[in-house]
């Protein structure tokens, strides 16, 4: 069965240097822990930019960028309303 879950990130947390060039654009690898347990707010998931294996042996502090709820396919989750995405688009972004 298939699960979705909605996310929203801070687009003005993305280190330039972990931007990846490709053939097909610019891509930036990262990691989504689904977590056990809700948090406060209702997040079953957060994002933050991957780490190399020197970062993390470095015990590195991550960069978190968003989180995310269970939408639906989840035995667990009930359904939720997407969260609201902004219209304006603001000039800081750092790409």
């Amino acid at each position: 069965m298939n699960k979705l879950i909605s996310a929203s990130i801070d687009v003005t947390k993305i280190p330039k240097e972990k931007l990846v060039k490709g053939q097909k654009g610019t891509y930036l690898n990262i990691d989504i822990w689904i977590n056990e347990e809700t948090d406060k707010f209702g997040n079953h998931a957060s994002i933050n930019v991957q780490q190399s294996k020197d970062e993390r042996d470095a015990k590195a502090k991550k960069v978190y960028l968003g989180n995310g709820k269970k939408l639906f396919g989840w035995d667990d989750a009930a359904p939720v309303e997407p969260a609201p995405v902004a219209n304006e688009v603001e000039d800081d972004i750092p790409f």
